[in-house]
């Protein structure tokens, strides 16, 4: 009885939040839209709460900045945004598309899941995009803690040629990641990475794109299964 409840409240608050914030053109719009924002996105809290960190010259990461921040990193000299929570038809989205195009700051869109494994196909358009984006860049998700961690990760095994040990730091609790939780799916897939090169050499890019699978990658997750078997059915399956 108590969950049913407990579904309903929540069915009714994900109703409500999607039912506004999605006009930032009409004044009265806007003003909700604010709201919005600051409220159902927490972006009072990313106000002061930046998770801004340079990880390799150039390069930064963040959770979603708030406009006054936006103008700060535009005097750093950011020339591209890459925004892992993807395009949207919410506040968060409209707000940060205004303020880039104001700024003349390139937005790029990459999105990726905290919760999920993402495709292939996904994973590969971060790294194109990374490689030929101009610098200095920025990349952010919601919080800066998982996609963000897990793009951080992989831009310093992608481009800075760093081991996977070192990599692996840009998920912990300095960027508030908990690996306990289903975020901990950013984790295994770079603990999968992590057996699968211990069987045999291979960059993480080549893995990606010729062996990497999100589907067992994320049954085993799920299944808890030791990652060494992930990675040797994966690599059996090229």
């Amino acid at each position: 009885m108590l969950s049913q409840l407990w579904s309903r409240i929540e069915q009714g608050e994900r109703r409500f939040r999607r039912s506004f914030g999605k006009d930032i053109t009409d004044p009265v719009a806007r003003r909700w839209s604010v709201l919005h924002y600051n409220v159902f996105d927490h972006a009072f809290l990313r106000s002061f709460w930046t998770n801004f960190f340079e990880i390799a010259p150039g390069v930064y990461r963040s959770n979603q900045p708030t406009h006054r921040r936006f103008l700060k990193y535009a005097a750093l000299g950011i020339r591209t945004v890459v925004n892992l929570r993807g395009e949207e038809k919410y506040s968060h989205y409209l707000f940060e598309k205004e303020t880039l195009d104001g700024l003349g700051i390139e937005m790029i869109n990459a999105k990726l899941w905290a919760r999920m494994a993402a495709s292939r196909e996904r994973i590969e358009h971060v790294i194109d995009v990374l490689r030929t984006a101009q610098k200095p860049l920025l990349f952010h998700c919601k919080s800066g803690a998982d996609r963000a961690g897990f793009v951080a990760a992989l831009y310093l095994l992608v481009f800075e040629d760093q081991p996977v040990e070192v990599a692996r730091r840009q998920l912990g609790l300095k960027y508030i990641h908990l690996d306990f939780t289903k975020t901990g799916i950013q984790d295994y897939i770079l603990d999968v990475y992590a057996a699968r090169i211990a069987q045999a050499p291979i960059g993480f890019e080549q893995w990606i794109r010729t062996e990497y699978d999100s589907k067992p990658i994320q049954a085993g997750f799920d299944a808890r299964t030791e990652p060494s078997v992930v990675a040797a059915q994966m690599a059996a399956a090229t």
